[in-house]
C-alpha cells in the first residue's frame, strides 16, 4: 500500500488477552462485509445482525442487552430520549381510524404529542382515569389500539392496578404501554404485571448524572420488534455511542443511588408530612399515600421523587421562596445526583380525573448529598414560606 492508503486504511491488531470491564466506545455509520454476497444478503442478519450504525453498534447493543434482562422482555430499542421512547410505543401501532387510550395523569408531552400528531394523523385519543379500572372499561372499544400507562402518574402519582388494566386492554385486543421512568426496572417491572411495551427516560436515574438524553423502549414479545425497528428506520431514529457508554457507566452505581434517592426522599417526606404549611405528601411508598396499596402489592422499592400539595395560603409563596435554597437546585427533570425543586402547575393537564387541590405543586427529586445539608436547606425554604405567608395574612 502506498502512504495515502495506509493512512486510511486500518490495519488488523489482535485483541485477545484484552479484556477490559469496561465497554468499548464503537463508533461508525458504515459497516462493511467480507464479501459481494454478505453484502448482498445484509437483510438477512435480522434485528440481531450488523448493517448500518443506524442499527445498532456493539456498544448500543451491550446497554440494550441489559436493559432487556432487567425489563424481562425480548427486546430493548435505545432512542434519543424519554419522550422519543414514548412516542415509538404507539406510532407503529396505530394507523388513522384508531383510538388511543391515555392515563389521564401521564407526563404532559405525551399528551402534547396525542393532542396534535396522533390527532393530525386522524388517530382519535381519549383520556381515562388512571386509578379506575371502571373507568378504562367504559372508554374502551374494539378500535382501541393501545392503552397507555404511567405509574406512579407524573407530579400527582397516582399507582396504577397495571394487572387489572392490562386484562380489560388485552380483551379488547388492545396494546398496554407504560412509562416506568420513575421506579426504573430495578423498583418496577411492568412487563411482569401485563404491560406489552415499557419506556424509560435513561436521561434521568439510569444514566444518573444529568448529563445527556437518552431513552428506551422495551418490548415483551418478539411479534413486536420488526413494526418497531422499520419505523425507527423510517424516521431516521438512533443514538450515539458515546452517549450510550454513559449510560452504561451511570448503570453501574444505579443500585445503590436508587437506595439513598429513596432513603433521603422518606427523611423529607416524614418532616414534610403533617407540616402546618403542607397539605399533602404525594409518595407512594408512604403509608396513606394514594396508590400505596397498589405499591405495597407490585413494586420492589420507590425513587426519590415525590410532590408536596401546600396550604392555599402557603402555595402562592412557594416559588419565591425557592430563591433561599442553597443545596437543593430549581430545575426540570430529576434523578441526577443533584436535589432539585421544581414548581408544576396541574390543572392544564387534566381531562378525565380533574385535579381539585392547589394548582402548583412542587416536585421533589432528592439527590445524594449529605442528609443534613438537604434538611438544613428545607429548613430555611419552609421558614422563607412561613413568613411570606405571615406577612401576607397581617396584610
Amino acid at each position: 500500500m502506498k502512504d495515502l492508503t495506509q493512512c486510511v486504511v486500518n490495519p488488523l491488531v489482535s485483541t485477545e488477552g484484552f479484556d477490559s470491564l469496561s465497554v468499548p466506545v464503537h463508533r461508525g455509520s458504515t459497516i462493511v462485509f467480507a464479501n459481494a454476497e454478505g453484502y448482498a444478503t445484509r437483510g438477512d442478519r435480522g434485528h440481531t445482525g450488523y448493517t448500518y450504525g443506524l442499527y445498532g453498534t456493539p456498544t448500543t447493543r451491550t446497554l440494550e442487552a441489559k436493559l432487556t434482562a432487567l425489563e424481562n422482555g425480548a427486546w430493548t430499542f435505545l432512542l434519543p430520549s424519554g419522550q422519543a421512547a414514548n412516542s415509538f410505543a404507539a406510532l407503529p401501532f396505530l394507523r388513522a381510524g384508531d383510538r388511543m387510550l391515555i392515563a389521564d395523569t401521564s407526563y404532559p408531552p405525551m399528551r402534547d404529542f396525542a393532542n396534535r400528531d396522533l390527532v393530525g394523523f386522524g388517530i382519535e385519543v381519549d383520556y381515562y382515569d388512571p386509578t379506575s379500572v371502571a373507568d378504562l372499561e367504559r372508554r374502551i372499544d374494539g378500535r382501541t389500539k393501545v392503552v397507555w400507562c404511567e405509574s406512579p402518574g407524573s407530579t400527582t402519582m397516582e399507582v396504577q392496578d397495571l394487572p387489572a388494566i392490562a386484562a380489560v386492554a388485552h380483551r379488547h385486543g388492545a396494546l398496554v404501554g407504560c412509562d416506568n421512568t420513575w421506579a426504573t426496572p430495578l423498583n418496577f417491572k411492568p412487563l411482569d404485571h401485563g404491560a406489552d411495551l415499557v419506556t424509560e427516560a435513561l436521561t434521568k436515574y439510569v444514566s444518573g448524572h444529568s448529563d445527556l438524553l437518552m431513552g428506551s423502549l422495551t418490548v415483551r414479545s418478539e411479534a413486536l420488534i420488526a413494526p418497531i425497528r422499520s419505523a425507527l428506520g423510517r424516521y431516521g431514529i438512533g443514538v450515539s455511542p458515546d452517549d450510550a457508554s454513559l449510560v452504561l457507566r451511570g448503570m453501574e452505581t444505579l443500585g445503590v443511588r436508587m437506595r439513598q434517592a429513596s432513603d433521603g426522599a422518606m427523611a423529607l417526606v416524614e418532616r414534610l408530612t403533617g407540616h402546618p404549611l403542607v397539605e399533602e405528601v404525594l409518595y407512594p411508598a408512604l403509608a396513606g399515600s394514594p396508590g400505596h396499596a397498589v405499591w405495597k402489592r407490585d413494586f420492589l422499592g420507590a425513587s426519590g421523587v415525590f410532590s408536596v400539595v401546600f396550604t392555599p395560603a402557603a402555595t402562592p409563596h412557594v416559588s419565591p421562596a425557592l430563591d433561599v435554597l442553597r443545596t437543593f437546585a430549581i430545575g426540570a427533570s430529576w434523578g441526577g445526583t443533584r436535589s432539585l425543586m421544581a414548581p408544576m402547575p396541574v390543572r392544564r393537564n387534566r381531562t378525565a380525573r380533574p385535579w381539585t387541590g392547589e394548582d402548583l405543586i412542587l416536585r421533589i427529586s432528592v439527590g445524594l448529598e449529605d442528609p443534613s445539608d438537604l434538611h438544613d436547606d428545607l429548613t430555611a425554604f419552609l421558614d422563607d414560606i412561613a413568613a411570606r405567608t405571615a406577612g401576607a395574612q397581617a396584610a
